[in-house]
């Protein structure tokens, strides 16, 4: 049964407060943490998490605001499970940050902990709603709209997160399968196949292909394929519920097919970056980028780029496989971000996010793409398409311009001959050499494009070179990351809760810091925060204003969250 957890809204008379002397007490109040209670902590909306549990009268939930902000503070810290608990039981600070006043109290167990996880995958897998974004979305709304940040111009980035995972050959990985798929076998099935898995089970995969020659290999991978095709005929029916026997025929039917009634293993190039790359993460993907070789998830962020910002905060954050294209990724979620931030008109990417399905999706949602690089070679001639009207457009080559004329299916330039004649690089040129004339052929489509790569000419200088700076908050959330560039997790799922809570992390990192810097600002938003209730709140003996200030520490919360009535 669902309750809200509001037990740290109402501090012990023999708490922690009460047994620190005043001067680590206004140390704590000015804490990172403490601002992270304040900040993050209450403002998490717990019944949006309430479909995780039974409507029934029964045991109420552990407090969800501190199950997520705690995992919030484990990727922020790059913390393990068992590091998380010994702070929670004894650091004061982030027992601070998740609203507990005394030190007897411990909110959750470890079990509680994980079980927590495993029903935010299994409401993920249910209805494709990832709540800890929906937690991720309201915290950076009222951060844009309490500092006032402008979100008409963006820039995105992304990034590889390895999935923290082995290394398999090919052929290790069919031994492997083997190897697990025996671990599940009931004790009559290990030993009805026990004579001819004997000698992949006796010893680990790595241990056996140690002594592989290089030229066996090929031969090895077909006695594995015979193998294969005899355990799962043998076996589909009895194990097909069993989640490692799916994993087992999804390897099979990658890794082998059949040809005249003949098993055979299918060739290199016909395994692609969606081939299962371990049976610890049937999520992961292979990507080779600049030499190097990925196994995980890619990682797309946004966040606001206006210089007129002081601070700049993470708008968007999305995962998907590392052989995803970023111009796919960009199209998925370019209708979130404008849904968002509505004000959205100018979006700064690198040249792998262009494409044509995106710029007719900007287009629409009148944005203006600019790339800092454009993919692909440059134009040995460079035509210019320019629109005069709806449905009309001026063509320009270095020696012409003309107006283009309306086909059936498209749009034509029609080219002086006589001109063309004496140009030197008509021989390269697009243009189509007709009786008369040269034409030129293009469609709307050739016009976004053109309009696109010329865009970051049209800014002015400082605004050319605003997406750089992404990197850097790339680099924040791949600090954590270990010397082979892996997470600590697995799994697609588990990289989605890494990646918003770390998007919460730096966003609430980034307005501490502003606090820290502006005291001003926060100050005269406390004064506002005093005079505001004293127009409203009312003694109801008396008539006159009583206010009972719970903080003066600066801070931007709503003002109820200072006061309380007086009884």
């Amino acid at each position: 049964m669902f309750r809200k957890n509001t037990f740290h809204l109402q501090s012990s008379l023999f708490g922690i407060a009460s047994q620190l002397p005043e001067a680590k007490l206004k140390k704590l109040k000015q804490s990172k943490e403490y601002e992270f209670y304040r900040l993050v902590f209450c403002k998490i909306n717990e019944k949006e998490f309430s479909a995780l549990y039974s409507d029934n009268c029964s045991r109420p939930n552990a407090p969800v605001n501190s199950l997520v902000a705690s995992i919030i503070l484990m990727y922020h810290n790059n913390w393990t499970t068992e590091k998380l608990f010994d702070r929670i039981d004894f650091d004061l600070l982030t027992r601070t940050a998740l609203g507990l006043d005394t030190l007897e109290q411990t909110p959750f167990c470890p079990a509680t902990f994980f079980n927590f996880q495993n029903r935010l995958l299994s409401h993920f897998v249910a209805t494709g709603e990832n709540l800890l974004e929906g937690v991720f979305d309201s915290l950076t709304q009222q951060q844009l709209k309490r500092l006032k940040i402008k979100t008409d111009i963006q820039r995105s980035d992304s990034f590889m997160a390895m999935s923290n995972i082995r290394s398999y050959s090919r052929t290790q990985l069919l031994i492997e399968m083997l190897i697990r798929l025996y671990r599940v076998l009931s004790d009559e099935d290990k030993v009805r196949f026990n004579d001819i898995l004997a000698p992949y089970i006796k010893q680990s995969s790595g241990q056996y292909i140690y002594d592989l020659q290089r030229a066996s290999i090929p031969h090895e991978q077909e006695k594995l394929g015979q193998l294969y095709h005899k355990l799962y005929e043998a076996l589909k029916e009895s194990y097909g519920d069993f989640e490692v026997f799916s994993v087992f025929e999804r390897v099979y039917t990658e890794h082998f097919t059949i040809i005249d009634d003949k098993i055979t293993v299918r060739a290199p190039k016909e395994l692609n970056g969606s081939t299962l790359q371990s049976p610890d993460d049937i999520d992961a993907a292979y990507r080779q980028k600049r030499g190097r070789h990925y196994r995980g998830q890619s990682v797309n962020i946004t966040e606001t780029a206006n210089p007129e910002n002081d601070v700049n905060l993470i708008t968007d954050v999305a995962v998907c496989s590392n052989n995803t294209d970023d111009s796919k990724i960009l199209n998925g979620r370019i209708e979130p971000i404008k849904e968002k931030t509505p004000d959205l008109n100018e979006l700064h990417t690198d040249g792998a996010y262009g494409s044509e399905d995106n710029d007719k999706k900007m287009e629409e949602l009148d944005i203006t793409h600019v790339q800092t690089a454009v993919r692909g070679r440059k134009a040995e001639i460079s035509i210019q398409i320019e629109e005069v009207s709806d449905g009309q457009y001026t063509v320009k080559c270095p020696h012409q311009s003309v107006i283009s004329q309306k086909t059936k299916t498209r749009y034509k330039a029609c080219f002086d001959v006589e001109i063309c004649k004496q140009c030197p690089l008509s021989r390269n040129c697009p243009a189509r050499q007709q009786n008369d004339k040269r034409t030129y052929y293009f469609d709307r489509s050739d016009y976004l494009l053109g309009k696109r790569n010329r865009n970051i000419k049209s800014l002015p200088p400082e605004r050319r070179k605003l997406r750089p700076n992404v990197e850097a908050t790339v680099k924040e959330f791949t600090k954590s990351f270990n010397h082979k560039g892996k997470l600590r997790v697995r799994g697609l799922f588990k990289t989605i809760v890494y990646a918003h809570a770390m998007a919460i992390s730096i966003n609430f990192g980034r307005v501490w810091r502003y606090m820290i810097e502006n005291p001003d600002f926060f100050a005269l938003s406390n004064l506002l925060c005093l005079i505001l209730p004293c127009l409203f709140t009312r003694n109801s003996r008396n008539g006159l204003p009583k206010i009972i200030i719970r903080d003066k520490s600066p801070c931007w919360l709503e003002p109820q969250q200072y006061f309380r009535r007086a009884a």
